[in-house]
């Protein structure tokens, strides 16, 4: 069989027959030895026996989210091809000819863009069209170079094979943003196709606001660079620096003096900022180990990377540190436990100490991760 087309289906008894029938119609006019399932998710109302009587099967998927109708679809699909859309009838089955032609050219996905072809007049509500679907495509674009113009159009296709390539997991709406971030990282050929978004029939089952955040927390998850990573380095950069630069005296930039008070705040910064930097690396760690997200950088580190080393490391900022705070005790001790400024000094013996700290229990925590994947390879 070439084409199996899965439409998830949720109390869709007013369209998922013309659904079919376009399908399979399409399957006709192309020559297709082809398949229709229908993913009922529980519906209520007349929807699966509409899509029996329309000559699609049925199966039947328990646990609730469009993932996770479409992970029971893709285990029961025959077709080397497979066609996705939704069952509200905004996606057009009589348009799928030039996704099956994309694939008998070799590309492994195609995705349609609403956005590069046309959308019908109430078809998609101004917020979702300009603001949220340009955001949430932009940041996919943004974390994982992905380059398409329409991240969360539900017409879609893709090979069998691919999909037993790639490791799909989300039940919800994320689902959509994974299975274009999986097809990325094993770098599996695009291609997109124009096509005409329709207006549905019925109530819409999208949540805009918690639809986009489960997009975005997704996202976020999945690249622990701009979650963890840029934010924890720059923070833990500038923290250093200005204590650095705030350790002999106050200085002046743009207009404004810096004294001990920003200190504070750039101890604060250095301190949390290498936090977040090892969240980062234990996130990439973590996604490494379980297949997530397989990356040369995180097998360059572990290269690199022993605990003697980390503990060496750790413990030479916590001595420098320690020795900046016997100096201050020392010079409190000459004057007789009294009045003593050197905050500053304080400040970066504090900060030293503390990142040596963490320094070091990071490193047996790596270590361990680093035990984990040695069994694993």
């Amino acid at each position: 069989m070439e084409v199996s087309v899965i439409i998830p289906c949720l109390n869709e008894e007013e369209t998922i027959g013309a659904c079919i029938n376009k399908a399979l119609t399409s399957f006709e006019v192309l020559g297709l030895e082809a398949e229709v399932i229908v993913v009922d998710n529980g519906s209520q109302d007349n929807s699966t026996e509409i899509a029996q009587k329309s000559g699609a099967k049925v199966i039947h998927q328990q646990a609730k989210g469009y993932g996770n109708a479409y992970l029971k679809g893709f285990s029961q699909a025959k077709g080397k091809f497979i066609i996705m859309a939704d069952g509200d009838d905004t996606y057009n089955l009589l348009e799928i000819k030039p996704f099956i032609d994309k694939l008998r050219e070799g590309y492994d996905f195609v995705i349609g863009s609403r956005f590069k072809g046309k959308i019908l007049p109430g078809g998609m509500p101004w917020l979702n069209r300009y603001i949220g679907n340009p955001i949430l495509t932009g940041f996919l674009n943004l974390f994982f170079q992905a380059h398409i113009s329409d991240a969360h159009c539900g017409f879609r296709a893709i090979t069998k094979d691919a999909l037993e390539r790639i490791n799909l997991k989300a039940g919800g709406m994320e689902f959509a943003s994974e299975m274009i971030i999986d097809v990325l990282r094993e770098k599996l050929k695009i291609a997109q196709v124009p096509i005409t978004y329709h207006p549905r029939k019925g109530r819409s089952k999208l949540k805009p606001i918690s639809d986009a955040w489960r997009h975005m927390r997704f996202m976020l998850l999945y690249s622990p660079t701009y979650l963890f990573l840029l934010p924890g380095g720059f923070l833990f950069g500038l923290g250093l620096l200005v204590l650095l630069l705030l350790l002999f005296g106050s200085f002046s930039f743009a207009g404004h003096r810096f004294d001990v008070h920003a200190m504070v705040l750039a101890s604060f910064s250095a301190i949390l900022g290498f936090q977040i930097l090892n969240l980062g690396l234990y996130s990439k760690t973590y996604a490494h180990l379980w297949g997530f997200q397989r990356q040369s950088s995180i097998e360059k580190f572990y290269k690199v990377f022993k605990l003697e080393k980390g503990i060496i490391l750790g413990l030479s900022l916590f001595c420098l540190g320690f020795l900046v705070g016997v100096h201050i005790f020392y010079q409190w001790f000459k004057t007789g436990f009294g009045a003593l400024n050197v905050l500053r000094l304080a400040l970066f013996a504090l900060t030293f100490m503390v990142i040596g700290i963490q320094t070091i229990f990071s490193s047996f925590f790596l270590s361990l991760m680093g035990l984990q994947r040695r069994k694993l390879d």
